[in-house]
């Protein structure tokens, strides 16, 4: 009975897959806002910035020059700390958007090998020859039932099918 509802099993895994891939840059994101210690140490500094500047409109630069270059200076010096800090955080999350992506393909890989490898040799459906007629080896491969549906074609058509699907949906 169970091995009737192959079919099912592999196109549950496969949309799954492609709504887990759609949503992997949210993931990402979310992860790296997560693990993001500097967030309000940036924001500080920003403010910092906006406060030094409002200072800076109200110093006439004639009469108070050494306080003016002084404060200039400081609020380039805290730009620059600012820049790095945002740099790094870019960095950051890039490298984490690359590690999540990396992790996703794996498991998806190790999870359409293990659908491969258990259900190698049942097909997945079986149609009439005639249907299938100059493919019909190819369609059955890896199981060669004549008429069959191998789990590699059906993995391959339940993919394409489900990523067209999500793409005209979203």
């Amino acid at each position: 009975m169970a091995a009737g509802y192959n079919w099912l099993l592999v196109l549950c895994s496969v949309f799954l897959c492609n709504l887990v891939k759609t949503c992997l840059p949210s993931i990402s994101s979310f992860l790296s806002r997560v693990l993001q210690k500097d967030a309000a140490q940036e924001m500080e500094m920003r403010t910092e910035i906006q406060n030094m500047r409002l200072e800076l409109s109200t110093i006439n630069m004639m009469d108070e020059f050494a306080r003016y270059a002084r404060l200039e200076r400081k609020i380039n010096k805290t730009t620059d700390k600012l820049k790095t800090h945002v740099k790094s955080r870019t960095a950051q999350q890039a490298k984490m958007k690359w590690v999540v992506n990396i992790v996703f393909y794996i498991l998806q890989a190790a999870l359409m090998v293990s659908l491969i490898w258990k259900y190698y040799a049942d097909p997945v459906t079986v149609l009439p020859s005639k249907w299938i007629s100059p493919l019909e080896r190819l369609v059955a491969f890896p199981s060669g039932v004549t008429g069959g549906v191998g789990i590699t074609c059906w993995l391959v058509v339940c993919n394409k099918v489900v990523a067209i699907g999500l793409h005209s949906i979203s």
